[in-house]
């Protein structure tokens, strides 16, 4: 018996002596405590995960400092605590400001409330005794500090239910009457805002937002549904909660837009009226003028579209917006409104943009929607009994009449049209003096021919014939 204790206790302190630190079996630790990193013959001890949502003051500990010593004995050194290069004020406690903290994160990593481990050093720097010139005195070794940004719970997406979805295949308020919020492909901590378009036949119609986390398991009415605060609201703007939502109410029968902001949870009602013609400005003008236009096409959906040159004779870049009154800047049209930006359009931090390069280009703009689609036109052809209907006779670009144009194109009256980079998808017929998209084919004879598709000097797609 002797002899198994004895043994016992030999493979014990085998186990103990291969092992760097000793477990209390009786106390297990399950949250190791941080390990100091050396600051000169000082020492930098970081605390634990700091979740910025639980912090009221000003300043947040985030580490403990031992400093380093010196020969003189009445020195007291100041401190810089460096993260990727930045330096923020720390004091000897290792309290630093709680908002330099949080804005880092956020700019270094985004809002999303993810725990975030900074790699971390610190400096002591002191006076040198003769000026108020301060030296650096150690540099410690790297260490992390971990926090978690402050943020509200923001999901996926999300999904519109009320009484104005409501058919005879199913009720307003269920999964399959569920309409989709819009969202940008960036992440939602960087890009809260959502919208949905949509359309009431009747007064007094109530509405919830349901999170795509419910949707996808099926039980849309789980925790985390979306509402105003008060049942019944039919303000056009408020405050939205995940916690005991009411139904907002859409007061009358209209079209309207629905844009919430996930960030400060709020919501904004727009009743649609979507005006004839939107107004392109930008670098091709100087932002000075706006005098091509897009067409609604879609009443409805609020779709425009039509053809504009995009130049840069200034080096400003190939950027723009759209005007909803030429020459006003009020309520105006820009692409952090957007969410899906196709082919050659592009977001350039608020304004549009193209990628293709200098020209003329097809625009197919959704405001409904949030989208926009732009076509650069490679070729703009004449094609027609004239020549068999195969292949196009190309047009040249006039930058000075804003006209595509071709001679001896020996057009006849048996049926020709216009069309984009040889294919039909984008063609335009009708009338000389309103040619509009997949119009009927031309019936006029000619050998020179403009086409003025910008709409600068008229509200038509038009062209001429000689």
């Amino acid at each position: 018996m002797i002899k198994k204790i004895l043994l016992g206790m030999t493979l014990l302190m085998s186990m103990v002596s291969c092992t760097e630190d000793f477990t209390d079996w009786a106390h297990p630790q399950t949250n190791p405590e941080e390990k100091a990193v050396a600051f000169g013959d000082g020492s930098v001890t970081p605390v634990g995960v700091i979740n910025l949502a639980d912090v009221k003051t000003e300043t947040v500990k985030v580490a403990s400092i031992e400093a380093p010593k010196s020969s003189n004995a009445a020195y007291t050194p100041t401190y810089k605590i460096n993260f990727d290069g930045q330096s923020f004020d720390i004091d000897a406690d290792g309290n630093m400001a709680t908002a330099d903290l949080a804005n880092y994160i956020v700019e270094k990593y985004g809002k999303r409330p993810t725990r975030r481990d900074i790699d971390a050093t610190l400096d002591a720097w002191v006076s040198n005794g003769a000026t108020a010139v301060k030296v650096k005195m150690a540099t410690s070794a790297t260490f992390q500090v971990s926090a978690i940004p402050v943020a509200p719970v923001i999901e996926e997406g999300y999904y519109l239910v009320g009484d104005m979805f409501t058919t005879e295949a199913h009720g307003g308020w269920t999964k399959e009457a569920a309409k989709a919020f819009n969202h940008s492909d960036k992440d939602v901590y960087e890009d809260p805002v959502f919208t949905v378009s949509f359309e009431t036949t009747k007064a007094d119609q109530y509405w919830k937002i349901i999170p795509k986390k419910n949707i996808d398991s099926g039980d849309i009415w789980a925790a985390g549904v979306v509402g105003p605060k008060v049942d019944g609201d039919d303000s056009m703007t408020g405050a939205l909660t995940n916690g005991d939502a009411k139904a907002g109410k859409i007061a009358k029968a209209g079209k309207y837009k629905l844009t919430i902001n996930m960030m400060d949870y709020s919501y904004t009602l727009e009743e649609v009226n979507y005006d004839p013609f939107i107004y392109f400005i930008g670098a091709t003008d100087g932002w000075k003028s706006s005098d091509q236009k897009l067409a609604l096409v879609d009443e409805a959906k609020g779709v425009y579209t039509g053809y504009v040159y995009v130049a840069d004779p200034n080096g400003a870049g190939l950027q723009f917006k759209f005007q909803r009154v030429a020459g006003s800047w009020d309520n105006e049209i820009n692409a952090g409104a957007f969410n899906t930006f196709s082919d050659a359009a592009t977001n350039e931090g608020g304004n549009f943009g193209v990628n293709a390069g200098e020209g003329v280009y097809y625009f197919d703009v959704n405001l409904g929607e949030g989208t926009i689609t732009a076509t650069k036109v490679e070729t703009m052809g004449i094609i027609g009994g004239f020549n068999n209907w195969a292949g196009d006779a190309v047009m040249t670009w006039n930058a000075e009449e804003y006209c595509f144009e071709a001679t001896n194109a020996g057009v006849t009256a048996d049926g020709w049209k216009f069309r984009v980079n040889g294919g039909w998808d984008i063609n335009l017929g009708g009338s000389l003096n309103n040619l509009t998209a997949g119009g009927d084919n031309l019936s006029v004879a000619g050998n020179t021919i403009k086409l003025y598709p910008t709409r600068k000097t008229s509200e038509n797609i038009y062209c001429t014939v000689k």
